[in-house]
């Protein structure tokens, strides 16, 4: 497959790159950045020396698209909307790595206070939730934290039993972007958690959609962010209040049968740590029930920018092109 990437200066470009420089059937042929035109890739990713011999272009979309079998767009949320329509004009698949196209139009608008310009219903792109991927052109690739609060909750979504379900994530700097922010300036966070946008963060409307999909009457969804001083890596609690009494059997049954046959969900007896799952494509999730009370507590931890971003659009390509999901992504986590 040749493969284009729009926007491939900052880390979810890198990632990309990196991934697909050991992916058998991936071959990178165009990597656009307007700011960095003429530079070469690996002047800005420097763990990508010697491996790619590319220079950043500034191409117009139908350039891109004659080079490619499918384009990743990995652009600011607003971006998107104004490349996306002339890449699907001219044939190409596409992956879209910003928000620009996850949630229904209207609520876009009203999260993202602005005007959508190209209203149009895409996929979203969590491949354990949505087995319409592999028919699909256009891939709308999901948040980092809501992939993790997904993925935590969605068996007892699935199951009809969430009463109420609270989100508690904490995510490594990377999430902040490239850009240096007051949040990842390493004096505000080092030996620090910090807590934001406590209850209106983005990504609540992306977890509100995929939760309800599976429980239409589910109401009670609640999230908070933090940061805390690590790179890499979304460890999210997940406190489900359920509708009635389940024991340890009945639960891990519950995620036993949901994620059968799921190879990037791996469901641990014990509590999941961001170290497992480091560098690599898998969410790991743990479970307990609290004794005496209907609270039950899942926590899920992975990668923020693999499987929370460029290794998930990864899984979406490899399912986009009828090979097998884990193609290019069987890796283990680095450790320690």
């Amino acid at each position: 497959m040749d493969i284009g990437i729009i926007g491939g200066s900052g880390y979810t470009g890198g990632e990309l790159l990196r991934l697909l420089a050991n992916h058998p059937e991936a071959n990178v042929v165009a990597v656009t950045s307007r700011n960095k035109k003429g530079q070469k890739v690996s002047d800005t990713h420097t763990h990508l020396r010697k491996i790619y011999d590319l220079e950043f272009e500034d191409l117009s979309m139908e350039d891109v698209a004659s080079r490619s079998d499918i384009v990743f767009t990995a652009v600011p949320h607003g971006t998107a909307m104004q490349v996306v329509p002339k890449l699907l004009k001219a044939g190409v698949k596409v992956i879209d790595l910003s928000a620009d196209y996850r949630l229904k139009t209207t609520v876009f608008e009203k999260v993202y206070k602005m005007k959508h310009i190209d209203p149009r219903d895409a996929v979203y792109g969590i491949p354990e939730l949505h087995p319409e991927i592999p028919e699909q052109d256009f891939i709308a690739n999901p948040g980092c934290y809501p992939t993790g609060a997904s993925l935590a909750s969605a068996p007892l979504a699935d199951a009809g039993l969430i009463e109420r379900a609270v989100f508690d994530s904490k995510s490594g700097i990377s999430g902040a972007g490239a850009e240096p922010t007051n949040t990842s300036h390493y004096p505000n966070i080092a030996e620090n958690i910090q807590a934001y946008k406590l209850t209106n963060h983005r990504h609540r409307a992306e977890i509100v959609q995929e939760l309800t999909r599976l429980d239409g009457t589910l109401k009670k969804i609640s999230f908070t962010p933090h940061v805390i001083p690590s790179v890499r890596g979304i460890l999210t609690t997940a406190h489900i209040f359920v509708k009635r009494e389940i024991d340890m059997d009945e639960l891990t049954d519950i995620y036993n049968k949901f994620y059968s046959n799921k190879p990037f969900i791996r469901l641990i007896n014990g509590i999941p740590m961001l170290g497992g799952v480091r560098g690599s494509n898998f969410c790991d999730i743990g479970f307990e029930v609290e004794q005496g009370s209907d609270r039950i507590v899942i926590i899920s931890a992975i990668d923020n920018l693999v499987k929370g971003a460029s290794g998930q659009a990864i899984q979406n390509m490899n399912l986009m092109f009828g090979l097998n999901e884990t193609t290019g992504l069987w890796v283990p986590a680095i450790a320690p």
